[in-house]
């Protein structure tokens, strides 16, 4: 059997009591000479305890942590550096069979209960019993801090990249949160809580008004006939809904007057209020004649024109005098301009007197619904049950969410798909401290098996890594949440900076109707975010520390 070749150093050979070179050879005992398991442990026993003794002896005036020693550079001890001290020869090969005991505790006669805390009570007893830190823990640190830096470039790259993944989501999260929450109220504001209308035509109105104002939690109702029309101005023809209402109700049930932009709420006699984008783009103002057309005047207009088309002789002279008696359209007076904010609204309605309504629908008494009022809009569906209790076919009732269900439904999954799209900026980072993780387990290779080689377990080197990855993952979503929280609270600051500086509109208030930007913080989002992006920057250290686990002592110093 070949011998086993161990480095000395002076220092090394005064404390052995011996001059001999910086190289020299051992001879195999009896004990190498067994089966191999034997062999490699032996091997492993000598090298440890050279590098015990060759770090335990030398030392600065002022202590310095063993695992500093350990992970000392050879170019620290050629420059003499440290001062070497003496040490009895005798306590250091103790130390190291102590050390071993806790890796072959059966071959060398320990109980494997009592090597459980043999590296912590051995650092512990190198800074005087000050050490509060576990071993796995302290050199997790110092791996995330070398060179007495505060912190390595490595590490704060992959701090920040947690950082910056937290605090996107926080802040994509927290806006739409808002901006949910706002279109809801601007819904809230100009819709009615329930919709109780007819397949046909309401005719006894009265009667079922007067129940829906006697049930429960209803605050106030407005009957109204709504349909499709034809307007025309100056040549442009559009077809938005007409809304026919009694101002008086209507406004107990829907605060309309704050709405108004231009003008004023003047639904007496022949008057339209109209829409601010439907106003736009016929570039009508206030003042100015509207025509509208009815479906009513439409088909008689078209049966007049096809009876004309067939006519001849006589029956084209009768055809002409039916066609100039059909109703004309009715011009309208614009009193006034609304804006909700909503371009749905904005575009397509056109508010006018009941009986105008009733008029251009050949409705005579009867009407199309009747709008509600709750005390809590969201609980309107309470009170939809109690309506259903004396609605009769073919009238039902909707509340607000059921109308614009598919609006609420397309924000939930905008949302939900952001919150997993920016995700991946956390995954990204995670796959970074991986790849910097398994690239200290190749570097640190050698003082990964001088600390195996001590005595430490298997558990122990895996929290080594995993203790980095749990750090990076805390301290960069603790920055991100700080950073995150900051940005919510001056958005409206940083948007106007970047109008202003670089000409960027990030939330356009031509399209959302918004003077601010809006932001909810909803602390379980927050918390999702933040055990999220914890857990997967934690569960990131496995793989590295899985490998450094299984690394083999005697091949990681199989060259010193």
């Amino acid at each position: 059997m070949s011998a086993v070749r161990v480095r000395w150093f002076p220092e090394i050979a005064r404390c052995c009591g011996t001059e001999s070179p910086t190289r020299r050879r051992t001879r195999p005992t009896r004990s190498n000479m067994q089966s191999g398991r034997s062999t490699q442990f032996a091997i492993a026993r000598t090298r440890a305890t050279v590098a015990v003794e060759r770090f335990s002896s030398l030392r600065r005036a002022r202590p310095r942590p063993l695992v500093h020693d350990l992970l000392a550079s050879r170019s620290c001890v050629r420059n003499d550096r440290w001062s070497a001290t003496r040490h009895d020869r005798s306590a250091l090969r103790q130390r190291c069979w102590s050390a071993l005991a806790y890796r072959w505790p059966r071959r060398l006669g320990f109980s494997s209960a009592a090597s459980g805390r043999v590296v912590n009570r051995h650092f512990r007893s190198q800074h005087n019993g000050n050490l509060k830190l576990p071993f796995s823990l302290f050199l997790a640190l110092r791996y995330l801090k070398p060179k007495r830096t505060f912190l390595s470039i490595i590490t704060l790259i992959s701090i920040i990249g947690v950082t910056l993944g937290v605090t996107v989501l926080i802040l994509v999260i927290s806006v739409m949160t808002g901006f949910d929450r706002e279109l809801r109220q601007k819904i809230i504001d100009f819709d009615a809580h329930i919709l109780v209308k007819s397949e046909d035509v309401m005719r006894d109105w009265r009667t079922l008004q007067k129940k829906i104002d006697n049930t429960p939690h209803v605050v106030a109702s407005a009957p109204f006939v709504q349909g499709p029309v034809i307007v025309e101005f100056q040549n442009q023809r559009l077809a938005p809904v007409i809304r026919g209402i009694d101002p008086t109700q209507e406004e107990r049930v829907i605060p309309i007057r704050k709405f108004i932009k231009e003008g004023q709420l003047d639904l007496d006699g022949e008057s339209a209020v109209l829409g601010s984008d439907l106003a736009r783009i016929l570039r009508i103002r206030v003042g100015d004649k509207l025509t509208v057309y009815s479906p009513g005047n439409l088909g008689q207009i078209l049966d007049e024109i096809k009876n004309l088309e067939n006519a001849k002789g006589a029956d084209e002279k009768k055809a002409l005098e039916k066609l100039r008696e059909v109703v004309l359209p009715k011009d309208l007076t614009v009193t006034g301009i609304f804006e909700t904010g909503r371009y749905q609204y904005d575009s397509e309605f056109v508010l006018v007197p009941i009986y105008i309504g009733q008029e251009l629908y050949n409705l005579g008494d009867a009407l199309h619904g009747v709008t509600v009022r709750t005390d809590d809009p969201y609980a309107a569906d309470r009170v939809k049950e109690s309506f259903e209790q004396f609605l009769e076919p073919p009238v039902f009732a909707q509340t607000w969410t059921e109308m614009n269900h598919q609006f609420f439904e397309a924000i939930r999954l905008e949302r939900n798909v952001m919150f997993f799209l920016l995700l991946f900026i956390v995954i990204v980072a995670a796959f970074g401290i991986m790849s910097t993780l398994i690239t200290v387990t190749v570097q640190k290779r050698r003082e990964i098996g001088i600390v195996k080689a001590l005595g430490a377990n298997i558990s122990q080197i895996i929290w080594v890594f995993l203790g980095q990855g749990t750090v990076v993952g805390f301290f960069g979503t603790l920055t991100g949440l700080g950073l995150g929280m900051t940005l919510i609270r001056y958005r409206n600051g940083v948007a106007h900076w970047l109008a202003s500086t670089l000409h960027i509109e990030i939330f356009p208030r031509e399209v959302y109707q918004f003077s601010e930007i809006p932001a909810q913080v909803i602390p379980y989002d927050v918390t999702i975010i933040c055990i999220s992006a914890f857990l997967i920057c934690s569960f990131a250290a496995l793989i590295p520390a899985y490998f450094a686990a299984r690394l083999d002592p005697v091949k990681a110093l199989r060259y010193e």
